[in-house]
């Protein structure tokens, strides 16, 4: 039987997950091959330049689903709790509720930090700005929003991290419900 070949975006995402579970170092082109199904040929023809290209795709794939997600909804829903609230509940799935390692989050604790520097500083840089932006609209001082959009982005992914060490999603949960708390909004 001929084998289908996946989509780019469905490919992107096989191989986010072997980044996920090897880091960027640990992902050798034969554990993509093994979990995409496809041979070096058909993944050098999706990405010319090899590893560093497929780690570029992962992160603009990131990116793209939490600026549609996360970053855009803390921006331009009219209601800053609402966007807020937004930004918690999709965060919450897109991390499966402390069960998913943060990619990015990762990368920036890896040897490939140095390589994608630009993309990690833009993406925790956008969501402490854009969570800022919001609890600014909120009616909060400008000083206080920072801080708190910075701590309540730090909290999330430390809670990310303890999860996964304790090999316990309550973890990330309890951490949810108190800078949903610390936000000063209620569940989306």
């Amino acid at each position: 039987m001929r084998r289908i070949a996946p989509g780019r975006d469905e490919l992107i995402a096989a191989i986010a997950e072997v980044f996920r579970a090897h880091g960027y170092a640990g992902a050798s082109l034969s554990l993509i091959t093994e979990t995409t199904g496809l041979g070096k040929g058909s993944l050098y023809n999706f990405f010319p330049s090899g590893k560093d290209e497929m780690a570029a795709a992962v992160l603009a794939h990131i990116d793209r689903w939490f600026e549609d997600e996360v970053f855009s909804p803390l921006r331009e829903v009219e209601s800053p709790q609402e966007g807020i609230a937004r930004m918690l509940a999709a965060t919450d799935a897109y991390f499966h509720s402390g069960r998913r390692v943060c990619l990015v989050g990762a990368f920036a604790l890896d040897d490939a930090r140095d390589r994608f520097a630009a993309e990690i500083r833009s993406y925790f840089g956008r969501w402490v700005a854009d969570l800022a932006g919001a609890l600014r609209r909120a009616g909060r001082e400008a000083a206080d929003a920072g801080r708190l959009a910075e701590e309540s982005v730090a909290g999330i992914q430390g809670a990310l991290t303890l999860a996964r060490a304790f090999d316990d999603p309550a973890v990330f949960s309890r951490a949810m419900t108190n800078i949903r708390a610390r936000l000063d909004v209620g569940r989306a």
